[in-house]
Order: structure tokens, then sequence, then C-alpha cells
């Protein structure tokens, strides 16, 4: 589906409308920021509506071309083929909109930010047009442009209003983004090379790109000894892992949210890790189909050390935002097993936890975020008894943490157990070993819940603000997500079909659908 109006444009940089409002404002007006930042993300959300209202999901998935829709394209830098080239699936869709609603909450959570408001709110708006403009980028300079747009604007927001140890948490974000970047940029230009032997004919343009995967897969050794097909899977697959994170290149992710700001610990695990897992379904699935089959077993493994290791990190942790940021990595991990599975019901279930893990998880750092407002500190040992002093804020929590943990009913069940089962079917001693995370998850966190809101009361939170109106706005629309795709998951899985379809396809695998497209 084409539209005359340039609506994902529209999308990607009406939040960059606001920033000359807000820093245009006077000393005697910095207060209000907070209100220009939080109008300038509302139209992404509204066309986020639209666009999922109006996404045709009965499209094939069969013609990776046809699968797009809305698409703008001209050329950009003509020269070296370089297209502004913009487009959306059943993929991208989904975590648009998970942007575009966790956004505006966001700036409402930041209404406490009381220093260099003008600043702050600038850079989020900057990186909100960062995040979408990854996910809606179709050629893979604009792809490389938008994904490093987000690194500054994390970087100072993480280094200025962020913890007491905020700088060495927001340099240890930079460098190891950087890295993960400087391989994705040396993979895109192997791409470009590798497209074509007329010079005249190579592109950068992913549907392209797609299109003459065997060409890609044929391509000449790099240095007449490594495999390029190898070589470039690899550089790719190493700048989206550090995002996701993968084991062994998670290490940054518990220092930048233990130290973030609540708003930008809900942009880190609800929005940025995804981009990690979405490049892989985006960029190494389909441009090198075979290849990604023979690695799938190493996918797997690392979904499954991820699951594992994240949850006994988890449990070892005193803190109650560290406790979540190694939730992160083990939910995350359910993910790459879905990937690995090379299955429909092991990419519809990686995708639909991408969008679980987003809603669940901004949940749990905002009721983070709550609770250090009130003590000013997040030592789990620390409470006790706080379901008699908080019971709105006991309520939200055991809620969030019982979606967390993947309860039936609730949105998390559905995709883990797309992942398991697809997973299962490929691998299944793998798979089994997967699956007791959801024993520890239900472990940690319910002991969790028992230290922080049961047994005898802490008599310093016998006096303590429950939940506030503007708290309570930032965490009903994610609850009644989580409920609404718990109970009626294929409102979403439909979006997915085409999308997952079109992978398993081009990976070769037997299609076995869980899941129909809506009649």
């Amino acid at each position: 589906m084409n539209s005359s109006f340039p609506l994902l444009s529209a999308m990607t940089f009406a939040p960059l409308l606001g920033v000359p409002l807000i820093l245009g404002l006077r000393e005697g007006q910095r207060s209000l920021a907070k209100w220009i930042a939080l109008l300038a993300t509302l139209p992404p959300l509204v066309m986020g509506v639209v666009l999922f209202v109006v996404f045709d999901r009965q499209l094939a998935g069969v013609d990776s071309i046809r699968t797009f829709q809305f698409v703008e394209s001209w050329y950009w830098i003509p020269s070296f083929h370089v297209y502004y080239k913009l487009g959306i699936d059943g993929l991208s869709l989904a975590l648009i909109v998970l942007t575009a609603l966790l956004c505006p909450l966001c700036i409402i959570a930041s209404f406490g930010i009381a220093r260099a408001e003008k600043a702050y709110y600038s850079l989020f708006l900057l990186l909100e047009t960062g995040m979408i403009g990854t996910f809606v980028a179709l050629d893979l300079v604009l792809f490389y442009v938008f994904w490093e747009l987000m690194l500054l604007p994390m970087y100072f927001l993480i280094g200025i209003w962020g913890g007491p140890r905020r700088v060495y948490a927001a340099i240890k974000f930079f460098l190891y983004t950087l890295a993960g970047s400087l391989a994705l940029l040396l993979g895109i230009l192997a791409l470009y090379f590798a497209s074509s032997p007329d010079p005249a004919s190579r592109t950068f343009d992913l549907l392209t790109l797609v299109q003459r995967h065997d060409v890609l897969a044929s391509a000449g050794p790099i240095l007449g000894v490594f495999p390029f097909a190898g070589v470039v899977w690899w550089a790719l697959f190493l700048g989206f892992a550090i995002k996701v994170p993968v084991f062994p290149f998670h290490t940054w992710l518990p220092d930048a949210h233990v130290e973030a700001p609540t708003a930008i610990s809900v942009i880190l695990a609800g929005v940025l890790l995804k981009m990690g897992t979405y490049g892989i379904f985006r960029f190494n699935l389909p441009l090198f189909p075979e290849y990604s089959g023979m690695v799938a077993q190493v996918m797997v493994g690392l979904g499954v050390v991820n699951i594992v290791y994240g949850a006994l990190c988890a449990m070892a942790q005193s803190d109650l935002k560290k406790l979540i940021a190694y939730s992160s990595v083990s939910h995350m991990g359910f993910v790459l097993l879905g990937i690995g599975a090379m299955n429909a019901q092991g990419f519809s279930g990686g995708l639909f936890q991408m969008f679980n893990h987003g809603t669940v998880t901004a949940m749990l750092f905002l009721l983070v975020g709550v609770i250090y407002d009130r003590a000013h500190h997040r030592q789990i040992d620390g409470f006790g008894g706080l379901a008699t002093s908080m019971p709105r804020y006991a309520a939200f929590t055991g809620f969030a943490f019982f979606a967390a943990l993947g309860l039936p009913t609730l949105s998390s069940f559905v995709s883990e157990l797309l992942c398991l089962l697809g997973g299962f079917l490929t691998y299944p001693l793998w798979t089994m070993v997967g699956a007791t995370g959801v024993v520890l998850g239900a472990a940690y966190l319910l002991w969790t819940l028992q230290r922080m809101f049961f047994g005898e009361l802490n008599e310093k939170y016998r006096v303590i603000d429950d939940l506030k109106p503007r708290e309570v706005v930032t965490l009903v629309p994610l609850a009644v997500i989580v409920v609404l795709l718990g109970i009626q998951p294929m409102l979403m899985l439909d979006t997915f079909h085409p999308a997952a379809t079109r992978l398993v396809e081009l990976v070769g695998a037997a299609m076995h659908p869980l899941i129909a497209t809506a009649p």
C-alpha cells in the first residue's frame, strides 16, 4: 500500500518540531519544556495507531516488495545509489507502535526532571526520531544514519541525568555500541560491493539485496580465504548482538540501567534492545537465509544461555533495578530461541515476545522509579510490608511481576509459549534447558515480591505516598495492553504473519503455521 501523503516521514520527524520550540524558551519558561515535549510525542502516537488500523494484513507475504506498505522512495545520494527509502511491514509496524506509545509515557514519567530541562527534552525528542527512523528505513545507509543518531542522545541522557556512576555507564554504553556499529558498517559496505559485479548496478536498497540473496551467497571469499556469507553474517550479527544484548556482550546493560533516569531505562529496555533482534530478523535472515539455517543451533544455544544466565544473575541481585535489567537479558533470550527455531511458531513467538517484553519491562522500570523517588534507594531487603502502606503500588507491581513471569491470560505467556514450541520442534534438548528459565523467573520475581511487600512492615515506610495520578497514567495503558494481548493475541500475531511467512520460506523451513491470517 502506497500513500500520496508521506506518513512515515511525518511520523519520523514530527518529534523534531518540538526541539526549536523548547530551545527557544526563555529562562522563566523552562517548565513549559515538558509540555512541548509531550505534545511533540503525540503525533507519532496518533499516526502509529492509524498505521496499525489501516495496515493491510491480507498481503500474502510471498513477495517481499508487496509485503511493505506506505513506501516512500527517492534518490538521496545518486552517485552511490543511496535512496531515502521508507516502508513498513508487520515486523516493523509493531515496534513502531511500541515506540510511539512508550515515548509520551516516558515524557510524563520525566516530569520530575529539575535541571537542564530544555536539553533533556530536546535530546529525548531527537532520540525518538532515531528510533522510529531505524524501524522504517529500507536503505542500508539510511538505516545506519538513524541507528547512529540514537547513540549520542542516549549517551548524554545517561551521562548527564543519570546516577552517581553515570559517566562510567555512559562511556561503557557508548564504546560497546560504537564497536557494534563499526562491525555493522563494514558489513553494509561489503553487501554493497557484493550486490553486483557491475558498479552501476550496486545498491544499498534492502529489498533489492534480498532479491539478490543468491548473488550474495555466491560472492567470492574475502581476502581470498574467508567465506563472504559467513564473515558478513557475523559482522552484522555482532552489531545487533551487542544491542540485544547477547552473552557475553551484555555487561554494559546492567550499568546503563542502574545509572540511567527512569524514563531512559524504559526506552533502553523497551525499544533499544529490540533493535538488535529486529536487525537479525530484518538483515541476517533474509540476506543470508542459507547461512542463517546453518548457524541456527548457535543462535538457539546463545538464546538458552541468555535465558538461564540472565535469570541466575537476576536471582543474585539486591538492587531492584539491576534485577530487572538482568531479567531483560533472560527474556530477550526467548527471542533468540525463537529466531534459531527457524519455523513459523518460533518467528511469530520471537516477534511477539519483542513487543510484549517492551510493554512489561516498561511497567517494571516505571515502578522502580516510583519507589526510588520515595525511598531514595532500591535495595530489595531495605523494604518490607509495603502492601500495607502502598496498596496501589503493590497491586501494580504484583501485576507487572506476574506478567513478566508469563502468567496465562497475560501477553508474555503466549509469546514465550510460541518460542518454546518452535524451539522444541527443531532443538528439543536445548529448548528443555531454556524452559528452566520460566521456573527461575518465577523464583526471583516471587521472592522479590515477598521481601518487598509482605512480612513485617518496615517502620520507616509506615507513612509513604502511594501511586500518584500522574504515575497511574503511565502504567494503566501498558497494563491494558498486557491483558488485551493475553486474551486476544491474534490482534498482534495477525500483524506478524506475512513477515514470518516470508522469512520461513526464505530459510527453507517447512511451513506449519500455528497461526493464520485474519479472514
